[in-house]
Order: C-alpha cells, then sequence, then structure tokens
C-alpha cells in the first residue's frame, strides 16, 4: 500500500499543469519523505526516477555537496519541483507561440 502511495506522489508531481499545484508545501514534504524512502531503500529507482525527470546531475551532485546540513530528500524534491515549474513554463510558452501563429503557419 505504502508504495502506492507514493507512486501516487510522483504521478501528481508530474500530471500538475500550473505552478500553484507544483509548489504546495504538503505535496513538496510527501516527495521529500519518499525520496528519503528511496535514498534508503531503493537507490536504484531513485536514479531511474531522477534519469526520467531529467534532472541536472552535476548540479544535483553540487547542492548535495556544497549543503551536507540540508536533508537530501528536501533537497531533490526542490529540484524535482523545480524542473516540473520549468517544464509547465515551456508548454505555457509553447502554447502562446502557437495561438499568434495565423492559420496558414500552422499547417
Amino acid at each position: 500500500m505504502k508504495d502506492k502511495l507514493d507512486h501516487n506522489i510522483i504521478n501528481i508531481v508530474f500530471a500538475a499543469t500550473d505552478e500553484v499545484a507544483v509548489k504546495d508545501k504538503r505535496l513538496s514534504e510527501e516527495l521529500s519523505a519518499y525520496i528519503n524512502d528511496l535514498i534508503i531503500h531503493d537507490f536504484e529507482r531513485l536514479v531511474s526516477l531522477l534519469y526520467r525527470i531529467d534532472i541536472d546531475e552535476k548540479k544535483l551532485k553540487s547542492l548535495l555537496s556544497f549543503h551536507p546540513d540540508i536533508n537530501s530528500g528536501d533537497t531533490i524534491a526542490a529540484m524535482i519541483i523545480e524542473r516540473q515549474l520549468q517544464k509547465i513554463k515551456s508548454r505555457q510558452a509553447s502554447r502562446r507561440d502557437e495561438n499568434r501563429m495565423s492559420e496558414e503557419e500552422k499547417w
């Protein structure tokens, strides 16, 4: 049951289409707890997840090494949320650009 709940947290983050949903404090806390659980029990799954989300490995390593006093789950969750926000903004910009095109340019 716990694995299903944790998997739902990731799905909620992926499915979020607006900044407010992604920035939800409770979601961030649950995501951090899930990440900490993966660090301890299934590190391979965590690495796979970070690759799938397209988290910058160098940036992550840098943040973790420069801030060893901060919970790793919190740091990783913040990076995941930041990446999802980038994707949302990119989609919104793409939609605005499409709306600006004339009908002739669209095809």
